[in-house]
């Protein structure tokens, strides 16, 4: 057996934990998979997996090796299909992360609109308001909101979102609208205990002013929603409210006190060589978020 199969049989045997769940994948008689790996094993001077009659579990050489296998593995496929043509095809299964509201309001239509453009394609979305490690949890592309770390991935500007003081055209017309941040403190406040949230609003040339709520939710839906409904003023993210503005029921208030807005990039990690999948839904991703008049 050449060493590309048995880098095959090896990397399927560490995804499966099982001997004879590979054979099955692979169409192969249990005892090939055994030899394979043995020989493999021979070839490298290393045990790869430590094997009881109940599991199979990778040793510490063998996860080492497992991800050099999986990236020589990924680039003969990827050589394969540019050689064939085929790479210029999206395919497979695409994985989108974006933090859950904004991927919820303008995310998710790109990925269906997605869906209809390529009927081959799958998805599967990450809507989470975590940190999200790509690589480790398999994800393709990530819409990020923030100022981006070095990381080696080729990231795309898309637009930028703004921290925002807001209530209802109701609740400003019967007490006023602040003219400047410390006006605040004569207002009802809704606050949001969610996990990015912060007593203290910080405003433009290092204005900050600590909020005391009467009202705390956990979730900035819940204090958005109590702003709609001409309780007391919150503050949100731009496109958290973009509906609710254009129906003219909520309004912007201290806009020249803003912070400099938050850019947001898309993010992938192959770059040039990203598979076509991730290629196409970046050019669509970022032309759909580009035009989107809240975003820009």
């Amino acid at each position: 057996m050449d060493r590309w199969q048995a880098m095959r049989v090896f990397a399927k045997v560490a995804e499966t934990e099982s001997f004879a769940e590979t054979a099955r994948h692979m169409h192969m008689s249990a005892p090939a998979v055994t030899r394979a790996v043995a020989a493999l094993e021979d070839l490298i001077g290393a045990r790869l997996f430590v094997r009881t009659t109940r599991s199979v579990k990778m040793t510490e050489a063998g996860t080492r090796y497992f991800e050099d296998c999986r990236r020589i593995l990924a680039d003969i496929a990827e050589a394969e299909a540019a050689a064939g043509g085929s790479y210029a095809t999206p395919t497979g299964t695409l994985a989108i992360t974006a933090s859950a509201l904004f991927g919820q309001m303008y995310v998710l239509p790109i990925v269906t609109e997605f869906l209809n453009a390529y009927p081959t394609i799958r998805a599967r979305t990450l809507f989470i308001d975590r940190p999200v490690n790509i690589v480790e949890e398999g994800v393709d592309v990530a819409v990020r909101i923030g100022h981006l770390p070095d990381s080696g991935f080729t990231a795309i500007k898309v637009g930028a979102v703004r921290h925002v003081i807001c209530g209802s055209p109701s609740y400003l017309d019967r007490h006023g609208v602040p003219s400047t941040p410390a006006d605040l403190k004569n207002h009802r406040i809704a606050a949001s205990t969610s996990a990015w949230a912060s007593p203290e609003w910080r405003f433009a040339n290092d204005q900050r002013v600590t909020i005391e709520p009467i009202l705390q939710c956990n979730t900035n839906q819940a204090t958005i929603a109590t702003a709609q409904a001409g309780w007391g003023l919150t503050r949100a993210l731009h496109y958290q409210i973009g509906p609710a503005l254009l129906a003219g029921e909520l309004q912007i208030v201290l806009s020249d006190y803003e912070e400099p807005p938050m850019p947001i990039h898309i993010l992938y990690p192959e770059g040039r060589h990203a598979p076509a999948k991730v290629r196409a839904f970046v050019d669509m991703a970022a032309a759909r978020l580009r035009e989107n008049r809240l975003l820009n």
